[in-house]
């Protein structure tokens, strides 16, 4: 039987290729408008309106307690009964031990609570004289919340950093030299000069910890929380930051801050103090400089004269685990100090505001119109995603090394049967390699910025759209280089079908899929808690989509309940583009009986001849535009819940 010779190859159409290229084509058009946004400026809703002066604030609560309840286990109390003032001028510092109850308090206090099943939360709780509204405007515009975890976007230098809150928090109708004033002055204040023009990821941790702080005091909050702004500082650069907070205090904010074992220095910078011990008990609560004396009244024994002030306190406040008759002794010693504070807080100075009791003053809120927002942030995730330079080029070398590799394995494939299943490997390693990438790269970095986007729209600072719509403009046009580069490479090394319409359609797929991937990276991204959720979400749901991916299984035998997961999966829609792009019109050595002389029979055979490149990149478009679509919606309803404060009975002090 004699070999029948390969048929010419059809010519390809243009008017066709010109539409196949649409991934392409989107990304060099959002490319070249990135430029023209950025320069264009955006201007606000309202006239220039003018920010009124800081009005002081003093936070008052009686009576605060907090408990969880569970089905199977009794309550467990986490605050008891706890009472105190903080006042302008004054630094008011929470201490305890771990498990004090630090962290809970200072979060009731500033109704940043996170709501749990079974969560109780009571007490009274004012400012200047008013009862705040549960999550209402007014508060929210007065008071600034420092986290424990340093949420900034690393690849932005502090100015730049601090010029974008100011942008975003200040008043719309101010000028943008006063914004940049702002911005430097802070700067200033917060000994954040030497390092001005440093990216966030060179800085050191105090450094990040004040720019953290910075970034609040840029909208002027009049009262201040701060969870344990030392932590994962030594001892110099604590006593730096807890220095910038007196300092702040002393020109009228009201700060209060936890703190985890202070050292003597840090101890003396507080005006006031609440000693908390195990359960949320309060041991203190009244000026620092009186807690030392009332103590030893307590105990009737002075302090050791080998131990500073804060380390005697701590160590009053803790229980020794070291032995069953030491956690006895001090549960009891604890016990005692408690019952005596409750018998003299009545008694207690606190100290007294010096402010007057009137109703909080609304400050001015960011109106910026949606395309100044969007043009802010557009700017940010264009440094974020250009400035990253090991991220980059960790994905180049990755495109780079696998498309090498690929272009090895199937060099310049033959005409053969066997190169057929070779062709069709390739192609099936080529779609999940692109949807890998993207999407590994998408989990690891969305999460954490999605808790830093939720901390901003927490404050008003923009909407869910203009976000969404700006770190998509940013990254569209490098993300399509990597999969550009990988076709550039392994197409001609393998010896795929020539023409320059299957090249642009090749690239075009791959590109709409890396993108598609990158979508579901997002929607993962914002529905999971945290960067390890994500990771491990996103591979087991990729794998899921490998399955169905048109290689390893045939529409026909998968089962009715999974059929809809063929018709989700962005590896097989990919996959099946590139077989039809490939194969239809093109020949092949038949030697046998069976054997597929012609690519349509190829496609006759996996169940592809009805499809189209354009039908598939269709499909594939419709992923990507649900993927973005649950993203965009998880984000603009997945708001944190907070646990709202309600007035302690009259009966229970």
């Amino acid at each position: 039987m004699a070999k029948p010779s390969a048929a010419p190859k059809p010519p390809d159409k243009p008017g066709k290729d010109a539409k196949l290229a649409l991934p392409v084509a989107l990304g060099l058009c959002a490319a070249a408008l990135l430029g023209k946004l950025l320069r264009r400026g955006g201007s606000a809703r309202d006239a220039p309106a003018v920010e009124e002066p800081m009005q002081p604030v003093t936070l008052a609560w009686q009576g605060v307690r907090c408990s969880l309840e569970s089905k199977d286990k009794p309550p467990r109390a986490l605050l008891q009964g706890v009472s105190g003032v903080a006042a302008p001028g004054r630094l008011l510092g929470l201490l305890g031990p771990s498990g004090a109850g630090k962290t809970t308090l200072l979060n009731a206090l500033a109704g940043a609570l996170p709501l749990q099943k079974g969560m109780l939360l009571s007490g009274d709780l004012t400012l200047n004289g008013a009862t705040p509204t549960p999550g209402g405007e007014p508060r929210g515009r007065v008071q600034g919340y420092v986290r424990q975890e340093d949420s900034l976007f690393s690849q932005l230098t502090v100015l730049e950093t601090l010029r974008l809150a100011a942008s975003l928090r200040l008043p719309a109708g101010l000028a943008e030299e006063a914004k940049l004033a702002a911005a430097q002055r802070l700067v200033a204040q917060l000994g954040l000069t030497g390092c001005a023009h440093t990216r966030v990821a060179r800085c050191s941790g105090g450094e990040r910890k004040r720019l953290c702080l910075a970034a609040e005091l840029i909208a002027s909050p009049a009262l201040l929380f701060l969870d344990e702004p030392t932590s994962g500082l030594d001892a110099f650069a604590a006593q730096s930051v807890v220095r910038q907070l007196s300092s702040l205090a002393k020109r009228g904010h009201t700060v209060v801050a936890s703190l985890h074992q202070p050292r003597g220095s840090v101890f003396a910078l507080l005006d006031d103090l609440v000693l908390l011990a195990e359960g949320g008990r309060p041991l203190y609560v009244g000026p620092a400089s009186a807690a030392v004396a009332h103590f030893e009244r307590a105990l009737g024994q002075a302090r050791p004269a080998d131990s500073t002030p804060a380390e005697w306190l701590s160590d009053l406040a803790a229980v020794d685990t070291s032995s069953p008759e030491a956690a006895a002794a001090s549960r009891r010693r604890i016990e005692d100090l408690v019952a005596h504070w409750r018998a003299t807080e009545v008694a207690a100075s606190a100290p007294e505001p010096q402010a007057p009791s009137v109703a909080i003053v609304k400050r001015c809120a960011p109106q910026l119109s949606w395309h100044a927002q969007f043009r802010l942030l557009l700017g940010r995730a264009w440094r974020q995603v250009t400035r990253d330079k090991a991220t980059l080029m960790s994905r180049l070398g990755s495109s780079v090394f696998s498309a090498l590799l690929f272009s090895n394995i199937y060099w310049r494939l033959p005409r053969s049967q066997a190169a057929l299943l070779s062709r069709v490997g390739l192609l099936q390693v080529s779609c999940i390699n692109a949807a890998m990438g993207s999407l590994i790269k998408t989990l690891s970095v969305f999460p954490k910025e999605r808790t830093i986007v939720s901390q901003e729209r927490a404050v008003n600072a923009y909407g869910v759209a203009p976000y969404f719509a700006a770190k998509l403009a940013a990254e569209l046009p490098i993300g399509a280089v990597f999969p550009l580069i990988f076709g550039a490479i392994v197409y001609p090394a393998a010896g795929l079908t020539s023409g320059v319409g299957r090249i642009a359609r090749f690239m075009g797929v791959l590109t709409l899929e890396s993108f598609a991937s990158s979508a579901l990276g997002m929607a993962i991204g914002a529905a999971v808690p945290s960067t390890q959720a994500a990771l491990a979400v996103g591979p087991a749901v990729m794998v899921l989509f490998i399955v169905f991916g048109g290689l390893y299984t045939s529409s026909e035998t998968v089962p009715f309940f999974l059929r809809w997961v063929p018709k989700a999966s962005l590896i097989k829609q990919a996959f099946e583009g590139l077989v039809v792009n490939e194969l239809r019109g093109a020949t092949f050595v038949a030697t046998a009986p069976g054997d597929a002389a012609t690519g349509e029979q190829a496609l006759r055979r996996m169940g592809f001849e009805r499809s189209t490149v354009r039908g598939t990149a269709a499909a594939q478009m419709r992923i990507l535009l649900t993927y973005w679509g649950a993203s965009y919606l998880v984000l603009l309803r997945r708001k944190p819940r907070f646990a709202a404060m309600k007035p302690r009975p009259t009966a229970r002090t």
